[in-house]
């Protein structure tokens, strides 16, 4: 469900291979809270990490992993500033008092090679500061907040990610961005009172401190998929679209671009 549990087993294995931070989660103290909102301060924090020359050397071996374009000849930048991400918020699925229905998992920056390829840079504190701690195929966090925006002005975009679905909320009402949201919630969208009832009855035996976290089930947010268990790094890549490493080569998980949208 977030950043420092879901896609943690994806981050971690492609560290090794990209030269990316560590994740938070990895951290031996425990996972690094994220702050509440993305102030100014932490927005160009964010940019000079995805701006570094190190950041700049790793997408070029990010976007040349498939022969596309050269590793000299993918000259990547990146076009605009940080955006925050919001992810369900699991204080929200317990019910507890005055809880946000999303909460600020990290910022996305987006890169772009001389091919027209696309990523988003996933920037998140961790205890050495803010560092780029993932790379995710395509566009889909500057997508969603385009179209949230342009569906409610002024709503907070969000994604539930263990069904992939993006929404945008604002007063008591939950939108949905693409067809996964309007499977979950209707095309009409649902109250912020309903969608609680739902999430927590999908999620709500799966919150940290739970038996089915306690099992190692991706941090206790993945969904298991019928017919069987879903292992962390499974889930996480399925889940978030990570670069993980597997089989002592390089998968990319690509994400899904929902019709219409």
């Amino acid at each position: 469900m977030t950043l420092r549990a879901t896609a943690a087993a994806a981050v971690l294995a492609a560290t090794a291979l990209l030269g990316l931070a560590p994740l938070a989660a990895a951290a031996p103290g425990g996972p690094v809270p994220q702050p509440e909102a993305a102030t100014a301060e932490n927005r160009a924090a964010a940019e000079r990490a995805a701006t570094a020359p190190d950041t700049l050397a790793t997408l070029s071996r990010f976007f040349a992993r498939e022969g596309k374009v050269s590793l000299t000849a993918a000259q990547p930048r990146i076009e605009g500033g940080a955006i925050p991400v919001n992810h369900l918020s699991p204080e929200f699925v317990a019910g507890r008092a005055g809880a946000s229905v999303a909460r600020l998992e990290f910022l996305a920056s987006r890169a772009v090679s001389s091919d027209g390829q696309q990523a988003a840079l996933w920037t998140a504190r961790t205890e050495a500061g803010w560092q780029v701690v993932n790379i995710a195929t395509g566009d889909d966090e500057f997508r969603y907040a385009r179209l949230g925006a342009q569906k409610l002005p002024g709503g907070t975009v969000f994604r539930e990610p263990q069904i992939d679905a993006w929404y945008v909320t604002g007063g008591s009402r939950v939108l949905p961005l693409d067809e996964d949201a309007v499977r979950a919630v209707g095309a009409g969208g649902t109250s912020l009172d309903a969608y609680r009832a739902r999430v927590a009855g999908a999620y709500g035996d799966k919150l940290p401190g739970s038996s089915y976290a306690a099992r190692g089930m991706a941090g206790g947010y993945a969904e298991v998929p019928a017919g069987g268990d879903a292992t962390p790094v499974a889930a996480a890549a399925a889940g978030a679209g990570a670069l993980a490493l597997g089989g002592g080569g390089l998968l990319m998980v690509r994400r899904r671009r929902a019709v219409g949208a």
